[in-house]
C-alpha cells in the first residue's frame, strides 16, 4: 500500500470517528406518549405540541450546536408497552432524555425500569399519581424524575370546588381502578366531603371493557343526584353514553382527559348541556398567548385540551437544560433543569425568538428563568409543580372555560380539605 493510500484511508477513519463522536455529542430527545388507545385522542395532539417545541427550539439554533433528533414512541396506553419503548429509546437510541408519559400508570413503570436504573431524566408532561412524590420522598427516584402537571390532588379539589359550588348533595365517583384513578378518587370524596357535599358511593371499573353497564347500573342505585367521572377519553366516552341511556343525570363532572371534542362527539353534545369539566388552569399573559398563536398557526386548532401545555413546557425546559448542562450525561441534565428555572436569571418565554435568547443566554453562560405555556413555575424537591387550575364546559358546540381557580384558591381549597 503506497503513503498515499495509507494517508488517504487513515484521512477518512479520523473524518469516521470525529464524525461519529460529534454525533454522539448532539442531543436525542426521547418521548413515550399514547397515540392509540384509550387515551390516544388526547395523545395524539399532545404530541403534536411536544414536536412543536423541538422544531422551535432547532429553528432558535438548536442544542450544543446541533438540530435536536425528537424520537417519538407510542405506549398504546399500556404501562409494559410504554416501558419497551422507553428501553428502545434508551437502550438502541441512545437518548438523554425522556418527555411525555400521559398514563400514571406508565410513568411509574418507567421511572422504575428504565430511568432510574439508567439515570436518564424523565419530565413528565400529564402523569399526576401522587405516587411518585412518595418515591422522590424515599428517594427512590434518583431525582431524575419531573412532571409539569400539578399532581392528582390538585385535580381532586378542583372536582370538589365543581361538585359543592353547584350544590349537589348525593354525588357518585365513578373512577377507572388503575394508578390514574385510584390516585384522584379518594382524594376526591375526602374534598367532597369535607367541603360540605356526600358521596354516596365509589365505584371503581376495570381498563378497555366494550361495555360499563353494570358498574354504571350500580352507581345509579345509590340514587345520586351528581356523577364525578375520572376515566381514559376512550372508557369515558362508554361509560357515559351507558349512563345517559340508562336515565343517569346531566349533573356530570368530568375529568381532563375528557376535555376533548372527540369526547364530546362520542357522546353526544345534547347529553352534556349541564356538564362541567375540570382541567389545569392555563396562565394568562404574554407567554401562554405566544403558545396560544403559535399552535393556532402551526396545526390549525385552538390550543385547547389536556396536556397541551405542559407537554411544551416538559420538552422546552428539558432542551433548554440539555444547553445549560456542561455535558449530556444524565446527571448534568438533571441539575440543570432547576438551574434554567432561576428567579434571577433572564426571563424567556416560548416561540422561536423567546427561546433564541434563552439559548444565546445558555450559551453566553448568563442565568435564565425560563416562563412557559403554563406560566411560571418551579420543581419542588420532588420534581413536581403547584398550579392554578379551571372547570370547563360546552357552549355553542366548542369547549370553553367556565371559571379559573388561581393558585391562592387552589391553597385554601387545600387547607380546607384537610390536605
Amino acid at each position: 500500500m503506497n503513503f498515499l493510500n495509507r494517508w488517504t484511508i487513515s484521512a477518512a477513519f479520523f473524518a469516521l470517528a470525529s464524525s461519529q463522536a460529534f454525533a454522539q455529542d448532539c442531543p436525542k430527545l426521547g418521548g413515550v406518549l399514547a397515540l392509540t388507545g384509550a387515551q390516544g385522542a388526547i395523545g395524539k395532539v399532545i404530541a403534536d405540541s411536544g414536536r412543536l417545541a423541538v422544531e422551535q427550539v432547532n429553528k432558535a439554533g438548536g442544542v450544543k450546536g446541533c438540530q435536536v433528533e425528537f424520537i417519538l414512541r407510542d405506549d398504546t396506553s399500556q404501562p409494559s408497552v410504554g416501558v419497551d419503548a422507553a428501553r428502545f429509546l434508551v437502550d438502541v437510541q441512545k437518548v438523554n432524555a425522556i418527555v411525555g408519559l400521559v398514563g400514571s400508570g406508565t410513568a411509574l413503570a418507567v421511572v422504575n425500569s428504565v430511568a432510574v436504573p439508567n439515570k436518564i431524566p424523565v419530565v413528565a408532561c400529564c402523569a399526576v399519581t401522587p405516587a411518585l412524590t412518595r418515591m422522590a420522598e424515599e428517594g427512590k427516584t434518583g431525582g431524575y424524575w419531573f412532571r409539569t402537571i400539578p399532581t392528582a390532588r390538585s385535580a381532586a379539589l378542583a372536582h370538589a370546588k365543581a361538585v359543592t359550588e353547584r350544590g349537589y348533595k348525593k354525588t357518585v365517583i365513578m373512577y377507572i381502578n388503575n394508578d390514574f384513578g385510584n390516585g384522584v378518587a379518594p382524594d376526591a370524596k375526602q374534598a367532597i366531603e369535607k367541603m360540605g357535599g356526600t358521596v354516596v358511593g365509589m365505584i371503581g371499573y376495570s381498563e378497555n371493557q366494550p361495555s360499563y353497564r353494570s358498574d354504571v347500573t350500580k352507581a345509579l342505585a345509590l340514587s345520586p343526584d351528581s356523577l364525578v367521572l375520572v376515566g381514559l377519553s376512550a372508557d369515558g366516552t362508554i361509560v357515559l353514553r351507558e349512563w345517559f341511556s340508562l336515565g343517569g343525570t346531566p349533573n356530570v363532572v368530568l375529568h381532563n382527559t375528557m376535555r376533548s371534542i372527540d369526547v364530546i362527539k362520542g357522546v353526544g353534545e345534547r347529553f352534556l348541556t349541564k356538564a362541567v369539566g375540570i382541567d389545569n388552569g392555563q396562565a394568562s399573559g404574554a407567554s401562554a398567548d405566544a403558545f396560544n398563536r403559535d399552535f393556532q398557526a402551526a396545526y390549525n386548532r385552538p390550543a385547547v385540551g389536556p396536556g397541551l401545555h405542559t407537554m411544551y413546557d416538559a420538552t422546552v425546559i428539558t432542551l433548554l437544560a440539555m444547553q445549560a448542562a456542561p455535558k449530556l450525561d444524565g446527571a448534568s441534565i438533571r441539575d440543570a433543569l432547576r438551574a434554567v428555572q432561576d428567579p434571577a436569571g433572564v426571563e424567556v418565554g416560548p416561540g422561536v425568538e423567546g427561546l433564541k435568547k434563552g439559548l444565546d443566554a445558555l450559551k453566553a453562560g448568563r442565568k435564565i428563568r425560563y416562563v412557559g405555556a403554563t406560566g411560571g413555575f418551579r420543581f419542588d424537591k420532588n420534581g413536581d409543580v403547584s398550579g392554578p387550575m379551571l372547570t370547563w364546559k360546552l357552549q355553542n358546540g366548542e369547549i370553553v372555560t367556565d371559571k379559573n381557580i388561581p393558585l391562592e384558591e387552589m391553597q385554601a381549597l387545600s387547607q380546607k380539605a384537610g390536605f
